[in-house]
């Protein structure tokens, strides 16, 4: 699990009832279920899946969001391709994988949402929570530190529609496949977050930028749908 992923992890609790009331209804009565997950090991993955549907009974599944991640700060010198590898694991094939399982459920909300028209967050949507550090367009503007691994991963991507892809390009993909299935698709960049990751120095807490993504999340529409946008609702060059 990725260090902003922990954090906000750790503000759950205290911001779950803020995504009820912005994405569906301050009335109704938040109740919150962990479950631990291995993101990059399948079977964890599809028994999150069948914990989640036996806690939603038939009503399908609104929203997932891909947040887990991991950083690495490699250089071309002490690049290792099996650090390569596990990055690429856990910041780009399981949260593909992820959607991939969660995805009849999602199906499922949506169908019963027919009444509502166009996409949003309150009918059915996958975010993942991507990093302007995997914009081809701000690479050179964006940091010192080339950290290989880390930004690669939101990159490349080994994917049926391209062989290379970005993992900007995997909510691209997703977006254009399931339009039509209702399901909308974004990718998110949280900012600069005070964690272990982003240490200190960030600018941002995760309580801001959590509550900036909850206001964005409300905001997204069919128009929206395959955009990259931060936390402010800002767009993102891929």
């Amino acid at each position: 699990m990725g260090n902003f992923s922990l954090g906000a992890c750790k503000q759950t609790l205290q911001v779950i009832s803020q995504i009820f009331y912005y994405l569906y209804s301050p009335r109704l009565i938040c109740q919150v279920q962990i479950l631990i997950a291995d993101t990059v090991n399948l079977p964890s993955v599809r028994g999150a899946v069948r914990a989640v549907s036996s806690h939603l009974k038939d009503q399908g599944l609104n929203l997932l969001i891909n947040n887990a991640g991991v950083s690495s700060h490699a250089t071309l010198r002490s690049l290792d391709s099996r650090e390569m590898l596990a990055v690429f694991a856990t910041n780009v094939v399981g949260p593909l994988q992820v959607a991939k399982e969660f995805l009849p459920l999602l199906e499922k909300a949506a169908a019963k949402a027919a009444g509502k028209r166009g996409l949003s967050c309150s009918r059915a949507a996958i975010i993942n929570v991507s990093t302007k550090l995997g914009s081809i367009g701000l690479c050179l503007g964006v940091l010192e530190a080339p950290m290989y691994p880390y930004r690669v991963s939101k990159v490349v991507l080994a994917l049926r529609c391209l062989f290379q892809a970005a993992q900007n390009m995997v909510t691209r993909c997703l977006a254009v496949e399931l339009r039509d299935k209702s399901v909308l698709c974004a990718a998110i960049h949280p900012g600069w977050v005070k964690t272990d990751m982003g240490t200190q120095k960030a600018p941002l807490t995760v309580e801001r930028s959590v509550q900036g993504i909850l206001t964005v999340l409300a905001g997204l529409s069919q128009d929206t749908s395959g955009a990259f946008l931060d936390w402010e609702g800002n767009s993102l060059p891929w």
